[in-house]
């Protein structure tokens, strides 16, 4: 018998979502204090087509997602926890993944000037603090949105907006949400686990 929630038209919208996901884009979540931070980051990853973040909570209590600022992001963004620093950093870079953070540096470049056409995870740091000193010492290169009025930094959920929407813009150019980026058998297992989540989508 055919599943009336799980609709032609809504498993094309799920194959053509999924179709454009960036794996080798993510996001590192450092300590982020706010709970509405994270999902209205979740938000932003799932409209940019970020595949999955990292979520790296040694101080700061683990969130509870709220559904109402993520919307149903949470079902569509993949989140991997962390507790050790070196050996996140360590497995991410075993992807081949080049981290940078986010930060005023003196080495710090502007987020136009990072080429985001390559392997990237972005970690963004706790609200206050900024990246901790254990991800700071093993992620020397960092970025920084250019401002220019008198406030010196932004709300981390726009921050991360503002870095999703620069490495679209670069991706999309270089064509990078034009062809499925999983391999055939990954793009297989991944719309059928979709088609679970959809059901109630």
């Amino acid at each position: 018998m055919p599943d009336r929630f799980l609709t032609s038209k809504r498993k094309e919208r799920l194959s053509a979502v999924l179709d454009q996901r960036q794996p080798d884009l993510t996001l590192v979540l450092n300590n982020i204090h706010d709970p509405h931070n994270v999902s209205a980051i979740l938000r932003s990853c799932d409209a940019f087509g970020v595949f999955g973040v990292h979520l790296y909570y040694t101080r700061e209590k683990f969130p509870a997602l709220a559904v109402k600022s993520s919307g149903s992001a949470k079902k569509w963004v993949e989140r991997t926890r962390h507790t050790n620093g070196p050996d996140m950093v360590n497995a991410l870079r075993s992807q081949g993944l080049t981290i940078v953070g986010t930060g005023f540096g003196p080495q710090a470049i502007p987020l136009m000037d990072w080429d985001f056409t390559r392997p990237t995870a972005i970690v963004l740091g706790n609200e206050h603090r900024g990246m901790d000193a254990d991800i700071k010492a093993l992620v020397p290169d960092e970025l920084f949105i250019p401002m220019f009025g008198m406030v010196q930094s932004l709300n981390v959920s726009v921050a991360a907006a503002t870095l999703l929407y620069e490495a679209m813009r670069q991706r999309r150019a270089a064509g990078m949400y034009d062809t499925c980026r999983f391999s055939p058998e990954q793009r297989d297992s991944l719309y059928a686990t979709w088609c679970k989540r959809g059901k109630d989508y």
